[in-house]
């Protein structure tokens, strides 16, 4: 397909949660994130892993295996973001085996020079296979630009984030706006976003009902809908598809420790391992700057990392006088109706 990369272009589908987008970028890939997806019955891949398995990797490997990626992507990135998707990986490439490279990659849970140094190493081996997919090498000059680019967006994403309350536009359309990002090129996004911003006001005045929502991703995205027809705005974000990647440019001279810097750069993530407190106040701080009265997590069934956090997360929050909600779900089913219940309770306890 000839599209946004400017040559004939490839797609590299994406698992998640953080997504070398530069590198993909610079080898002449699209990469286009795969969050399940959620439309897609499970059955096929319910073969390989247990039931108690998180939605997002079950849906993943039913997709992959009924051949949803064929024609449309030429290879799947792996990222391991936790235990399920490492498995995952390890179930496309030595079991189900799909007739397109499977790339996985492992990112390292510290913030130390060598878990930078660690990370840089991977994106070089990975790189290697991309070439070989591709036939061609980016110079360190493309994998510059392509940062260049990449951060550019991601510093319009927290623009975007930041002015939601200014947006006139509901939860919906602005996560339909945001989550953008999963799929258009920077420069696409950045155009599009830019046009949103520019139409923001000037002094909007506080929400009625402001509130963060975290977890990994607003899917079943009802979950919004109901959110909009409660009076509630999302001012803060904690997604791991979006306020946790709002990566910090990096001006590091070898691109990749530059790429190394900026994807573990992103806000206290419980997928890279950091520490309870770390993620406990940045919450509190995103909370409190944006001036969300309560916090929703939005959370996938068996999602480890997620569940691992809340009790002692909540337990802080308490303390904060912040009063917060837990959600699962599966991310293929519609919302319960008694989630909504819950969620309109929860918001009537805000006002």
């Amino acid at each position: 397909m000839t599209s946004h990369l400017g040559k004939e272009g490839r797609v590299a589908a994406v698992l998640p949660v953080h997504n070398p987008r530069a590198l993909l970028r610079a080898h002449g890939f699209l990469p286009v994130e795969v969050w399940g997806p959620p439309g897609h019955a499970i059955t096929s891949g319910d073969v390989h892993l247990q039931v108690y398995t998180c939605s997002v990797v079950r849906h993943a490997l039913a997709f992959i295996s009924d051949g949803g990626l064929l024609g449309r992507a030429d290879c799947v990135v792996v990222p391991h973001a936790c235990d399920s998707l490492q498995g995952l990986g390890s179930v496309l490439l030595d079991f189900t085996k799909p007739d397109l490279p499977v790339l996985p990659y492992y990112l390292p849970r510290g913030q130390r020079a060598s878990d930078r140094r660690f990370l840089a190493a991977e994106l070089r081996a990975l790189a290697g296979r991309l070439a070989e997919i591709s036939g061609e090498t980016a110079s360190d000059e493309d994998l510059h630009a392509a940062c260049d680019r990449e951060e550019e967006a991601d510093a319009v994403l927290a623009k975007l984030l930041s002015r939601r309350a200014a947006l006139e536009i509901d939860n919906r359309h602005f996560y339909e706006l945001a989550r953008s990002r999963e799929y258009l090129p920077a420069e696409a996004f950045i155009k599009q976003a830019e046009t949103v911003l520019a139409a923001a006001g000037k002094d909007p005045g506080a929400p009625d009902l402001p509130v963060l929502l975290s977890g990994l991703m607003p899917e079943p995205m009802s979950i919004l809908d109901a959110l909009d027809a409660a009076g509630a705005t999302v001012v803060a974000d904690d997604l791991a598809c979006l306020g946790r990647r709002l990566y910090q440019p990096s001006q590091a001279k070898d691109p990749y420790l530059r790429m190394a810097e900026g994807l573990l750069s992103g806000a206290p993530d419980s997928t890279r391992g950091v520490s309870i407190e770390a993620r406990a106040e940045h919450l509190i701080r995103l909370a409190k700057d944006r001036g969300a009265r309560g916090l929703i997590f939005f959370l996938v069934k068996f999602c480890e990392p997620e569940q691992f956090y809340l009790p002692q997360l909540q337990k802080r929050f308490k303390g904060e006088n912040l009063r917060s909600m837990m959600v699962e779900v599966h991310i293929g089913e519609t919302l319960p109706d008694q989630v909504i219940t819950r969620l309109e309770a929860f918001l009537e306890t805000l006002t």
